[in-house]
């Protein structure tokens, strides 16, 4: 059974304020990302653009294999503990969010798993990408993304060996 990650991350500049989300699919075996998606959604709160970059995410990832089991890793806390059903959801907002992100999957194939910010640069950025196309009147396109190539820098650079260099014999 294939098992994939899926980064989401959704921002606002005010709170509402101008919008976006980012969500990338991951293999889990390889470490592969599958697909990106990012959007401007017009003004929003911080917490309907999370929810939106969630929804994207697992329908992205139902997509690519509806059998599939899925790792949702997110930095913000009230919607991880909201979808795995520790804290409720009282905000009229939240709800329909909730519920549609719920449908993707059957909640069996499902975790999810808080992460630091630091952690979830490449959907950050691709939030940050949408938010900055909408600014200037277009849609986030990813032949313009540059989120993948920085997650790959930074994988690159967190398994490179670290310590003192290895020592040259005396001579």
């Amino acid at each position: 059974m294939r098992e994939f990650i899926v980064e989401a991350d959704g921002g606002s500049r005010g709170n509402p304020g101008p919008a976006g989300y980012g969500s990338v699919v991951i293999d889990a075996a390889t470490g592969e990302t599958l697909m990106e998606a990012a959007e401007y959604i017009g003004v929003a709160t911080n917490n309907v653009a999370e929810y939106k970059g969630l929804v994207a995410g697992l329908k992205a990832a139902h997509d690519l294999d509806p059998a599939a089991t899925v790792r949702v890793r997110m930095d913000s806390k009230l919607v991880v503990e909201q979808m795995s059903g520790r804290w409720k959801i009282k905000h009229p907002d939240m709800k329909p969010l909730a519920a549609e992100a719920a449908r993707v999957f059957p909640s069996s194939q499902v975790t999810y798993e808080w992460i630091p910010r630091d952690r979830n640069k490449h959907a950050d950025r691709l939030a940050n990408e949408a938010m900055d196309a909408g600014k200037r009147g277009e849609q986030w396109s990813p032949s313009a993304s540059t989120a993948d190539l920085d997650t790959r820098a930074a994988r690159a650079a967190a398994e490179a060996p670290t310590g003192p260099p290895p020592r040259r014999p005396a001579g």
